[in-house]
């Protein structure tokens, strides 16, 4: 068996310039690359007149696209086709395939290989960050028969399919599962409203920063993904003069992206540990809320809904979740002994979504693991 060849990529692509004026009475569509090879996506659409720099290049469906400052940072992939006339500014270059040797949608999936981003982190000097279209000619591709590229491209999209599928039908059980909690949490509340601060308080256990002191981190995940452990932070690494301190069952509210699920109950392994004042801790009163039951209910986007008309703006615009703002949101609650009655049903929940949760890792791996073993053998008969 040998190995495919290896040719510069300035063999089978050619950089393209396609300059268009803007017209002020046009909207046009305007597109941007992920980083980590994510792919390339809608920024927005915008008419010409608000569109400050009048000449802009277009793109075409199956273009590869390379952001001049963010290539190192897997800025680049290929233009799909509800872009096609997409435009973006001189910062990215535009590439397009020789298709009688090169299938576009192989390129797309060997630029997300670690031997393809290897290439473009390697060049040039780690102070300067830009990329020039003749560093992209220079990259490497191992090259089979367009033959062969098709073939491998067919099974690469069965496989990507198939990821697809499986996690759009997770999806659709954590739906089904979120229904029927929220479904019983409203059957048990009959009725009954309550304020957050009927049931909840706020209550922080703020620690002066020490010079030679290191506080272990916590981060909360949005979404309902609950809290996590973060590297030590050292009292000189940090401008805070001081953190807060988890406690068992503490509430911890996310005030940047508590509007989009960042908000979790702190388990035991956890207590102890500190978050920075970003992070707002509240504990339940007695007799009023169950912390279990209260962490369960937080994981869903029905709760989520709540901060999100608490706050104004949208995006990275939104303004923080403040405590007073928090504490006044209305939203049906069970009694106190109701909430522990239910509590071991809503877990079962959460269960379902710890395995979900490994299994989609398993599944997001599965892709990425694959093109690294297409591309690293690349054997040829």
């Amino acid at each position: 068996m040998r190995r495919w060849p290896r040719v510069a990529l300035g063999e089978v692509i050619r950089h393209r310039k396609e300059f268009i004026t803007i017209e002020d009475s046009e909207t046009y569509k305007l597109c941007r690359v992920q980083l980590h090879a994510k792919g390339v996506v809608l920024r927005n659409r915008q008419k010409g007149a608000d569109i400050r720099t009048k000449k802009q290049q277009m793109c075409r469906a199956g273009d590869f696209l390379v952001a001049e400052i963010d290539a190192k940072m897997g800025g680049f992939g290929l233009v799909p086709d509800e872009l096609d006339g997409a435009i973006v500014s001189s910062h990215y270059f535009l590439f397009e395939a020789d298709h009688l040797r090169l299938d576009r949608r192989y390129l797309d999936y060997f630029c997300r290989t670690e031997d393809f981003r290897g290439q473009v982190t390697a060049q040039g000097t780690t102070n300067y960050a830009a990329i020039r279209p003749a560093d992209v000619l220079a990259y490497e591709v191992p090259l089979p028969s367009l033959a062969e590229q098709q073939a491998i491209v067919a099974r690469l999209d069965a496989l990507a399919d198939s990821t697809h599928r499986f996690a759009a039908r997770l999806d659709d059980i954590e739906a089904d599962a979120d229904a029927l909690t929220l479904a019983l949490h409203r059957r048990l509340a009959d009725g009954r409203e309550v304020s957050l601060s009927e049931i909840i308080e706020l209550h922080e256990e703020s620690v002066p920063i020490r010079l030679g002191e290191a506080y272990p981190q916590v981060g909360v995940r949005s979404f309902g993904g609950g809290l996590f452990a973060k590297p030590a932070v050292s009292a000189s690494d940090t401008t805070y003069r001081a953190f807060n301190r988890l406690y068992l069952d503490a509430l911890v509210l996310s005030q940047v992206k508590g509007w989009e699920g960042a908000i979790a109950v702190t388990p035991h392994h956890l207590a102890g540990m500190f978050a920075s004042p970003e992070y707002r801790t509240f504990r339940c009163l007695p007799g009023r809320a169950s912390p279990r039951y209260l962490g369960e209910i937080v994981k869903t986007p029905w709760f989520w809904s709540f901060l999100q008309n608490a706050t104004r703006g949208v995006g990275a615009r939104r303004e923080r979740t403040r405590p007073e703002q928090f504490l006044k949101v209305r939203l049906s609650m069970p009694t106190f002994r109701k909430q522990v009655e239910a509590v071991d049903i809503l877990a079962r929940t959460a269960t379902l979504k710890s395995r979900h949760a490994a299994l989609r890792e398993s599944n997001t791996a599965l892709l990425p693991a694959t093109l690294e073993r297409v591309f690293s053998s690349a054997p040829a008969p």
